[in-house]
């Protein structure tokens, strides 16, 4: 699987298939801290994401 990860901004390529939750645990990122997406769409943290997935791991921003 292909994971694009912002911030800092690299590409790496991981073994899958895989839950969301086993991918962020494997990269050391807390779910609450960052959005994964997938084809544009927000993926759940119980997602399974194949092994062929490409996702971008990006971090969650907020403001007032």
């Amino acid at each position: 699987m292909r994971v694009h990860l912002r911030n800092p901004t690299k590409t790496i390529e991981i073994d899958g298939p895989m839950s969301v939750v086993k991918l962020l645990r494997q990269l050391d990122v807390s779910r609450e801290s960052v959005l994964v997406i997938q084809n544009g769409t927000l993926v759940p943290g119980d997602a399974m994401l194949s092994a062929d997935a490409e996702v971008e791991v990006r971090p969650v921003i907020s403001g007032g």
